[in-house]
């Protein structure tokens, strides 16, 4: 697949649910209700994004290729 031009914010959405992911997924977390919110916040954000409405954003690949690009290490330790 040929590497795909996502807008800025549709990147930092996602960085920003890995992050809150990866904090309420630790042991013990704090603040899991606001936790949980923002998780649940940023899905929305992500998934209603106009970009997914392109034609680049078109193909399920599409989500695939987001989530790789922003996982950062996460994606590495589970190939």
């Amino acid at each position: 697949m040929d590497r795909l031009s996502f807008p800025d914010d549709l990147i930092r959405a996602q960085q920003q649910w890995h992050t809150t992911y990866r904090a309420l997924a630790a042991p013990r977390p704090r603040r899991t209700t606001e936790l949980r919110r923002r998780l649940m916040a940023l899905s929305v954000r992500i998934y209603w994004h106009p970009f997914w409405s392109t034609p680049d954003g078109w193909s399920p690949a599409a989500r695939v290729e987001l989530r790789r690009l922003t996982a950062g290490d996460d994606w590495a330790d589970a190939a």
